[in-house]
């Protein structure tokens, strides 16, 4: 059970003094027996974050909004897919929107595309594939999203903490596995996931793909969606994390995509 205590409410209380007694008592509930850790990962599915939620709010909404053009749950762009979503909670509305992304955190179109990755074991950059999105990605992705916009009233909250520079959306999935063609099918339960991004200890320092920083700054701008800046990131993160103006860059480029 969700360990909490619903504060008590002054009956002079103004609505803010309301709210934020409210937004206290949702961010420090104990959510450890709510969560489930696989491989390193920490996640908090949809049916248990709304459950908590209306034991806080009884009277709690969601919205899922739908593209005017098409009547479908997703918008799309040059950029990608998005989905977007909404909860509300005494009077107060959060949104959220949330890309459409695979199981290596990248933005999915409506049409396959292909994007370069750093590959570790060839230490050269290859052409990989991102497959068309399905119904199930975009629904998973929903999902997802409203957990954000629960999280935003105060609940789960602290579960994002830490990764402000690099991706709050991270939700690593399983491993994709090749089919009898050769093409990827991912796993996803359509819970959020949470990664912790540690890299193992290594005898030897890992070289970098990449230790000229005004290259690296030029490939940090050019940057079109926050996927591929994470991926950037985790390919050069010893460089950027030793270079305050790098790591500054990136903070401001992932901001500046988030607006768009």
């Amino acid at each position: 059970m969700c360990k909490f205590t619903k504060p008590i409410i002054p009956a002079d209380a103004t609505a803010d003094e309301r709210r934020s007694l409210m937004f206290d008592a949702m961010y420090s509930a104990d959510l450890s027996e709510e969560t489930e850790k696989k491989s390193n990962l920490t996640y908090l599915s949809w049916s248990q974050a709304w459950k908590l939620m209306k034991q806080f709010y009884p009277s709690a909404t969601y919205k899922i909004f739908t593209n005017p053009n098409t009547g479908l749950p997703v918008f799309e762009s040059e950029l990608g897919l998005m989905v977007h979503t909404a909860v509300e909670a005494d009077g107060i509305t959060y949104e959220d929107w949330l890309p459409v992304m695979d199981y290596a955190n990248r933005a999915m179109k409506s049409i396959p595309y292909s994007v370069q990755v750093f590959d570790k074991q060839s230490r050269q950059y290859v052409e990989k594939r991102i497959e068309a999105a399905t119904t199930f990605d975009v629904n998973s992705s929903i999902q997802r999203s409203m957990v954000r916009a629960i999280a935003r009233h105060g609940l789960g909250l602290y579960i994002y903490n830490g990764f402000d520079h690099i991706n709050e959306d991270g939700e690593p999935q399983s491993l994709p596995t090749s089919n009898s063609n050769g093409s990827y099918q991912q796993k996803n339960s359509g819970n959020y996931q949470r990664q912790q991004y540690n890299r193992p200890a290594q005898a030897q320092p890992q070289a970098q793909p990449s230790t000229d920083t005004a290259a690296l700054m030029a490939r940090i701008n050019s940057t079109t969606d926050v996927a591929s800046l994470v991926s950037l990131y985790l390919d050069n993160t010893s460089v950027i994390e030793s270079n305050p103006e790098l790591k500054t860059l990136l903070s401001t480029r992932k901001k500046a995509l988030q607006s768009l």
